[in-house]
């Protein structure tokens, strides 16, 4: 039998792995930009992501086991889908497009959905709205970061 904490895993990682859409060239375009000189935890961004995203797939577990039954579950799992697509689009959009403002764009509309998701949650479970904290707190930064490179880069914005 299939458990549900194997569905939400797997589609997690499914999505996840969508971000992968890019190229070297891709890479070398970012590479190049000039950054802020307090930007100095580039190396650890990978780990903070799969820690927001293994904390949003938890919640997920939690919201769907406490919503047996419920109608609502789905509108909520789809919610949940619906700004890990917007998270994963980040890159390949802003690197295929060569567009720092589509990333700060994308990277805001994460941030917006993570809490109205919490909020949504919030009402299922509280520990499942705090397994968002996270990425409300992430989105942001990173939000931030992007439009900060940005504002160095203006030919590439």
């Amino acid at each position: 039998m299939i458990r549900s904490w194997m569905v939400i895993g797997g589609v997690t990682l499914l999505v996840a792995l969508a971000s992968n859409f890019i190229t070297p060239n891709d890479v070398k375009w970012f590479n190049r930009l000039q950054k802020p000189k307090w930007l100095t935890f580039i190396p650890a961004i990978p780990l903070i992501w799969t820690t927001v995203f293994i904390c949003g797939a938890w919640s997920a577990y939690i919201v769907w086991e406490q919503s047996q039954g419920s109608q609502r579950k789905w509108w909520i799992m789809g919610f949940y889908l619906l700004l890990e697509v917007v998270t994963v689009a980040y890159n390949p959009l802003m690197l295929r497009l060569r567009s720092l403002k589509i990333g700060t764009i994308v990277g805001g509309t994460g941030a917006i959905l993570s809490i109205l998701l919490a909020l949504a949650v919030w009402q299922v479970s509280g520990w499942a709205s705090l397994l968002l904290l996270p990425y409300i707190i992430w989105s942001p930064i990173g939000t931030y970061t992007t439009w900060a490179i940005m504002r160095l880069n203006p030919d590439d914005a």
